[in-house]
């Protein structure tokens, strides 16, 4: 069974399922007893005897090794524990969205207004934006109209967003993405 064990200051971590007390098929392992302390090699009866009377399960954390590193722990508890703190990790990180504003070349003010308006509520949501000019026809051979309010629109709200990606043509659309500025961007330009 191919699984990853990580030690991560002096802490075990499983990434997988391991073979656990009669699940490993080995004449001998080298034991870590609960404590981490180096019980040294060991023949697989023992170890699983020294597990019954400690009322711990022997797990099988590096099958790898020759021989086998097994470890004392109460399996239960530490999965329980683990998939505790992996929901834990995973309240704590932030789903980034794109959205998409698209416009073209020949805009009115007030409609451009009203896009940045849009654009702005995105970034405060924390949100990155896909800025999207749309060429028709022969618009397409004029790229510096497009760019011009692709950096109109960076420039209106410079206050809370950076460029991630500068106007770039792509077919028959230009598109710039912007992001909105963490709190360090923010204190540097204070």
């Amino acid at each position: 069974m191919n699984s990853l064990f990580i030690f991560l200051g002096g802490e075990l971590l499983i990434s997988k399922d391991w073979r656990v007390n009669e699940e490993i098929r080995v004449k001998e392992v080298r034991l870590v007893s609960d404590t981490g302390e180096q019980l040294g090699i060991v023949p697989i009866r023992e170890a699983l005897e020294l597990s019954l009377d400690k009322g711990l399960d022997l797990v099988e954390v590096a099958p790898s090794a020759r021989p086998p590193v097994c470890r004392l722990m109460d399996y239960g508890k530490y999965k329980f524990e683990q998939n505790k703190r992996e929901k834990e990790a995973r309240k704590k990180q932030k789903v980034i969205s794109v959205k998409e504003v698209k416009m073209r070349p020949n805009i009115e003010d007030h409609d451009f207004q009203v896009k940045a308006k849009n654009a702005r509520k995105f970034l405060d949501a924390g949100d990155k934006v896909k800025v999207t000019i749309m060429f028709r026809g022969r618009q397409i051979t004029h790229p510096e109209l497009g760019e011009r309010l692709t950096l109109k629109m960076a420039e209106q709200l410079s206050d809370i967003s950076a460029v991630e990606k500068p106007p770039k043509v792509e077919g028959r659309n230009m598109v710039a993405i912007l992001v909105p500025k963490t709190e360090n961007d923010k204190k540097e330009e204070a």
